[in-house]
């Protein structure tokens, strides 16, 4: 029995000592593989971590670089950062401050710590605006100005052009929105990135201060976010709304405009078809100049009327407005006031045409000449060369502007009214007092009838038809003669009708005709002032005759 269990005794020692020296084997062979993979991880882990910085480092550029938030960002930590430096500068004087008897290192750092304090104010003042609210500048939607109300044509141009600009102001709105998402977005891939790098070294205190300075920023950038997105909704509804009534003004205008430019070509065509028609069938000249010019006024004063109905609103504000004023554009404009009361005195009672000859005398200068335009305001006349001309102006051929309301205070002689194309003109000559003065006032009424003969008539058939318009009692045409005794002799004075155009052509005609016939007769003689002188003589009983007498004088 003893033996048996010495045996057993050995044989369970020995494989004891056998499982020891496989579990050593074991645990070594275990832990030499453990060293191996830890190797193998490490590497890994390096290249990792390199590749995870080299992401962080990419995000970090492109948060810093044009991206406006990032830097209202920094530049507002920058200023907390020296708010924090002016608390801690503001302890350390009062702190030296309160220290009576002073060392000379403590009033060098008194003075470095004051002069320090000032440069950090200069810098505080510099980011003073992100003290408060640092992204409200940017928070804040462009200002929608006011609205431009578009009354006529030109308002559409004005209107597209605010259009423009408030969908510019919008797009630049959103644009800031989309980078504050933008840069949100790579503030949550930082975020990632650096947990990844605290996984595989969590005691890296850089990687700590970077999580804890992202973290910070995406706190400060949350609330933004939710700020912005709420104003921008109601910042774009109100711009849509604002181009909605835009484009419904704009396309009211255009619908208006259209229709008064299809209102006024269509009296324009009416305008010219009249003219045309009055041209075509009327052969008289004056008429048609006197119709065309009453067309182009009515058709002026259609087109105003037009647009004042279609762009003045409130048109009894307007005649208002004009009710208040009139009594002073009455005075101010009175001369204007009265040339328009002449010309609708001229137009309707026709006192003058165009094509008319007229004499105008003003401060006792007189001018003849004919009417080439009535307007509004004034009368052109044509100063032709007449008897007027020649024997008191010396001049001819001007362009008289004549105020229309000189009609009222002015006499106007009408050469030419009514249809009237003559006027009577007269021819003076003396002669002698022992002259045939019978046979001188016949040779006269002779010549003058041969040459108005044509005048005469066309005269008489124009005052006849005067009666029914003007009560003409003398409608004697022929030419009259008459003889009148004159200190120098008689008189010969002989009138007859005249082309009003041309009254000193025939006048010259005329006059050359009755010198001839008088000086072809042997009875009839010339007369001019004349003197005699008789020494130791009697004065004759009958005047001297014009070939003995001394004479000396001028034609009248």
């Amino acid at each position: 029995m003893k033996l048996t269990s010495v045996v057993l005794a050995l044989f369970l020692f020995g494989a004891i000592n056998l499982d020891a020296e496989e579990t050593v084997e074991l645990n070594q062979t275990t832990q030499n593989s453990t060293e191996y993979n830890a190797s193998e991880l490490s590497i890994e882990d390096g290249k990792k971590s390199e590749q995870l910085l080299f992401e962080k480092n990419t995000l970090d550029s492109e948060l810093i670089e044009n991206n406006i938030w990032s830097k209202i960002y920094s530049n507002y930590h920058i200023f907390l950062g020296l708010k924090k430096q002016e608390i801690k500068l503001d302890k350390e004087i009062s702190e030296l401050a309160k220290v009576r008897k002073k060392t000379t290192a403590q009033k060098d750092a008194l003075e470095d710590a004051q002069n320090n304090k000032a440069t950090l104010l200069g810098k505080l003042q510099l980011l003073e605006e992100y003290e408060k609210d640092p992204f409200r500048k940017f928070l804040t939607p462009p200002n929608i100005e006011e609205i431009p109300h578009i009354g006529n044509p030109l308002a559409v141009i004005g209107a597209l052009s605010y259009r423009q600009k408030i969908s510019s102001d919008e797009q630049e709105y959103s644009s800031r929105y989309d980078s504050l998402i933008y840069i949100m977005t790579k503030l949550k891939e930082k975020q990632r990135v650096i947990e990844k790098l605290l996984k595989l070294d969590a005691s890296n205190t850089e990687y700590l201060g970077a999580q804890k300075d992202n973290d910070d920023q995406i706190k400060t950038f949350t609330p933004v976010i939710e700020i912005f997105k709420t104003t921008q909704n109601v910042y774009s509804k109100k711009v849509d709304e604002v181009k909605l009534n835009l484009e419904s003004e704009v396309q009211n205008e255009i619908e208006r405009t259209v229709s008064i430019a299809a209102i006024v070509l269509f009296f324009i065509f009416l305008l010219f078809f009249i003219k045309y028609l009055v041209k075509k069938y009327m052969s008289d000249n004056e008429r048609f100049y006197t119709i065309n010019k009453a067309l182009n006024f009515t058709f002026v004063t259609i087109l105003i009327l037009i647009l004042l109905l279609a762009y003045i609103e409130n048109v009894s504000y307007l005649v208002t407005i004009l009710g208040f004023a009139s009594a002073g554009i009455a005075i101010a404009m009175k001369d204007w006031f009265t040339s328009l009361m002449g010309w609708l005195t001229i137009v309707i009672g026709g006192a003058i045409h165009v094509g008319d000859r007229v004499k105008f005398v003003r401060n006792g200068v007189e001018y003849v000449g004919d009417i080439v335009d009535i307007s509004l305001l004034r009368m052109t006349m044509h100063e032709d060369i007449t008897l007027t001309t020649e024997m008191t102006n010396r001049r001819a051929g001007r362009i008289i502007f004549v105020p229309n309301n000189y009609i009222f205070t002015d006499m106007i002689s009408n050469y030419s009214h009514a249809g009237l194309k003559t006027v009577w003109d007269g021819i003076d000559f003396l002669v002698t007092f022992d002259s045939d003065i019978q046979k001188a006032a016949l040779i006269a009424k002779e010549i003058a009838k041969k040459y108005s003969k044509g005048y005469t008539d066309i005269t008489r058939k124009q005052l006849n038809k005067l009666r029914s318009q003007y009560s003409v009692k003398n409608t004697n045409v022929e030419p009259r003669v008459f003889t009148l005794i004159e200190p120098y002799g008689m008189k010969i004075s002989i009138w007859y009708l005249t082309n009003s155009y041309a009254t000193l052509t025939l006048r010259s005609t005329i006059s050359s005709e009755i010198i001839m016939r008088i000086q072809a007769e042997d009875k009839i003689h010339l007369a001019f002032p004349t003197q005699s002188i008789y020494i130791d003589k009697d004065v004759p009983k009958s005047p001297p005759t014009l070939e003995n007498a001394p004479t000396q004088g001028t034609l009248l």
